[in-house]
C-alpha cells in the first residue's frame, strides 16, 4: 500500500521558498510519493527520517538552487547520489540542464532509474559506476555528505572543466557539496579555493542551522 506523505512535510515547504509553476510543483509532489513507495522496498532514506522527507532531503537538495541558478545547458554530475539526492530535485528545478546521477551501488541506481522514468523527466540519467571510472566533462559536480571532502574532491576533480573555458554561470566551475557541522576544519589544502555558505541564510527551520554548502573552485 502506498504510504501517504504527512501534511506537515509536503510540497508546501518548497513553495515557501521557491516560486514555481504548477508543472514543477506537481513533479515534486509525485517525487515525494515515489520516495515513500520505494522506501518500503529498499532503504534509500532512513525509515525514521521519512516523515521529514521534504525538510531533510528534498528542500535540502534544493538549497543549491538558492546559491546558483544554473544557466540552460549546464552539465552536472551528482556523485554518490544514493537515492537520487540532490540530483533528482535539481533536475526537476532546472529542466534545461543535464544531470548524470552516479553511484557504485547498483540496486540504488536501478531505483533512481525507475523514479526518473516515473517522473517522465528527460534531463536526468543514472549510471552505476565509481567517479574514478567516468570520463565526462561537466561544469559542476554535486555531492551530499558522501565522504571526507578532500578525498571526495580528489576523486571528482577530473570531471570538472577547467575555469579557463567559457562558463555563463554566476559561480566558476567546481564542486557543490552539501555538508553539516564544522566543515571548515576539514578543508586542508582546499581552503584557499573554497567558500562555505550556511543554509540558515535562506531557510529558517532549525534543521538548517548546522547545514552548509561547500563550494570548491576547480
Amino acid at each position: 500500500m502506498e504510504e501517504a506523505v504527512p501534511a506537515e512535510d509536503s510540497v508546501a515547504l518548497i513553495q515557501k521558498y521557491f516560486q514555481l509553476p504548477e508543472k514543477q510543483l506537481a513533479l515534486f509532489t509525485h517525487l515525494g510519493l515515489l520516495y515513500h513507495e520505494w522506501n518500503q522496498k529498499i532503504n534509500l532514506i532512513s525509515r525514521k527520517d521519512m516523515e521529514h522527507l521534504y525538510l531533510h532531503h528534498i528542500l535540502h537538495s534544493l538549497s543549491i538552487a538558492k546559491l546558483i541558478s544554473f544557466k540552460d545547458g549546464t552539465r552536472i554530475i551528482d556523485v554518490g547520489t544514493g537515492g537520487g539526492l540532490p540530483g533528482i530535485p535539481l533536475a526537476i528545478m532546472f529542466p534545461q540542464c543535464s544531470f548524470l546521477l552516479v553511484d557504485s551501488i547498483g540496486k540504488k541506481i536501478k531505483v533512481v532509474e525507475e523514479i526518473i522514468a516515473a517522473l517522465g523527466i528527460d534531463n536526468a540519467f543514472a549510471l552505476n559506476s565509481r567517479a574514478e571510472n567516468i570520463d565526462e566533462d561537466v561544469e559542476y559536480v554535486t555531492g551530499r555528505a558522501v565522504s571526507n571532502l578532500q578525498d571526495f574532491y580528489s576523486r571528482v576533480q577530473h570531471l570538472i572543466i577547467p575555469n579557463k573555458k567559457k562558463n555563463d554561470n554566476t559561480l566558476p566551475n567546481g564542486l557543490l557539496y552539501l555538508a553539516g557541522g564544522d566543515v571548515e576544519t576539514d578543508l586542508g589544502r582546499l581552503k584557499e579555493r573554497t567558500n562555505v555558505y550556511p543554509l540558515d541564510i535562506w531557510f529558517e527551520e532549525e534543521f538548517y542551522k548546522s547545514k552548509k554548502i561547500v563550494f570548491v573552485k576547480r
